[in-house]
């Protein structure tokens, strides 16, 4: 063994391993496939409500954002939400009417956040959060006050396997 290999070695262990992805991993950057359309994961935001943990990443794609809502609680759950507009909505209602559904509080809270990408301005902010659902269980909205500024989001659930996920890096 020659001075060089005493100096170097154990230090080239080669290109670093790639981490498979999947809804849960996502980095801004990566690329999925949602019924039949291409996005790009522009943001993701951490939630942290008093270790209760989720993620939502937005997805790009001509024009078009989504929100791809993530846990892992006792089983995984996932959620596609895009935004929407309901005039004089009152955040932490019993009850809302959206498009022919009647839709119920299931939960409320705050949580603190932590943003990358496009969501990196909302880093160590506070969001209060108010998720409903609708009587088939299939259907939800998401409203988030943000200090002032309040959005509404519609969504359903999505299964891991609607997705084809292209890491970016």
């Amino acid at each position: 063994m020659g001075l060089f290999d005493r100096l170097f070695k154990g230090k080239d262990k080669g290109p670093p391993k790639a981490e498979k992805r999947t809804l849960l991993n996502l980095r801004v950057g990566d690329f999925v496939t949602y019924d039949l359309a291409d996005y790009e994961v522009t943001g993701k935001i951490h939630y942290n409500d008093s270790g209760y943990t989720w993620d939502a990443y937005q997805l790009t794609a001509s024009g078009r954002k989504l929100w791809l809502s993530t846990e892992l609680d006792d089983e995984f759950e996932a959620g596609i939400y895009e935004t929407v507009r309901i005039p004089g909505l009152e955040p932490g209602a019993a009850q809302i009417e959206y498009d022919g559904r009647t839709y119920h509080l299931e939960e409320q809270g705050q949580a603190r956040t932590s943003g990358e990408g496009s969501s990196r301005n909302v880093h160590g902010k506070t969001v209060s959060y108010y998720d409903y659902t609708d009587e088939s269980g299939e259907y939800f909205l998401s409203v988030e006050v943000w200090g002032g500024d309040m959005e509404v989001s519609h969504g359903q659930e999505v299964e891991e396997y609607e997705f084809t996920i292209l890491a970016g890096s």
